[in-house]
């Protein structure tokens, strides 16, 4: 399919050529933007034309066309030169000027240059099929650092989840065995999650709300904040007083089999949340 796409673009860059009779860039690279979009369908992303954007001199710039997740979130960005320009040279103005180098091509209808993290990665005659579709799968391929050492965290928390659920559950059996009070708050906690929520719900229920509660309550204050829902909603209320119970708690005569802090778990949280691990447990 690539090089269906790469042929049609050749095809249509040698229409627009004889049929314009010009090789100006704002008429032939029409070409090479129906190429960035049509290999950017298969990887969801959508092309925005003249897309805007902000340099660290806070100048505004537009750059010829740019490939957004659906999240809005830039992934790359394309910049087209006239056949009459020498393109080293725009490229090295364009950068002065704060264009961004983390994903970029540069292309003048006859020659590509893929640079990347501020390097220059490839560059290619865009009639060398082979070659450009190496480029392209390059340019398609990347992967932002920080995404990268997200997946990464997913990886290992999924790989983690079973232990880290295994010690929330040590813990808090261990309270229910030696803490008055979080019995106390945990039976209180049951009989307001009843009438508010399902009188069918059970103390393991209860338990489990209690997991999911420790293990995301940190990452949702961190995402927004400290607002007003915990104090107004009673069940929430209810829950924050059985998470005050748990965390008094230090147990006199056993510890947990495996240790576990906040601090880990805030980095498991990520995983967690569409994990089927924790679903099946």
């Amino acid at each position: 399919m690539s090089q269906v796409l790469i042929q049609q673009y050749l095809n249509q860059l040698q229409d627009l050529r004889k049929v314009s009779g010009t090789h100006r860039e704002s008429v032939v690279r029409e070409a090479f933007k129906d190429l960035l979009k049509g290999w950017a369908r298969s990887h969801a992303l959508v092309f925005i034309p003249e897309y805007e954007i902000e340099t660290k001199a806070k100048d505004r710039r537009y750059v010829d066309g740019a490939l957004l997740h659906e999240l809005r979130m830039p992934f790359g960005y394309w910049e087209a030169k006239d056949e009459k320009d020498d393109l080293d040279t725009e490229i090295e103005h364009k950068f002065r000027r704060g264009y961004p180098q983390d994903n970029i091509i540069f292309e003048d209808s006859t020659e590509a240059v893929l640079i990347q993290n501020r390097q220059e990665v490839m560059r290619c005659g865009v009639d060398e099929v082979a070659a450009l579709e190496k480029l392209l799968d390059l340019f398609f391929g990347y992967e932002r650092a920080e995404i990268g050492e997200f997946r990464k965290a997913v990886d290992q928390s999924k790989a983690d989840l079973p232990a880290v659920l295994g010690s929330l559950r040590d813990m808090i059996d261990l309270a229910y065995k030696e803490n008055a009070a979080f019995r106390k708050a945990s039976q209180q906690f049951l009989a307001h999650a009843q009438e508010a929520i399902n009188p069918g719900l059970s103390e393991a229920d209860v338990r489990e709300m209690l997991i999911q509660h420790v293990l995301t309550e940190e990452i949702f204050s961190k995402v927004f904040g400290e607002d007003d829902f915990r104090h107004n909603n009673n069940v929430a209320k209810q829950l924050y007083a059985l998470d005050r119970f748990g965390k008094q708690y230090q147990p006199s005569r056993a510890k947990p089999k495996r240790s576990i802090t906040k601090e880990a778990i805030f980095h498991y949280v990520y995983g967690v949340l569409h994990d089927p691990i924790y679903r099946e447990k």
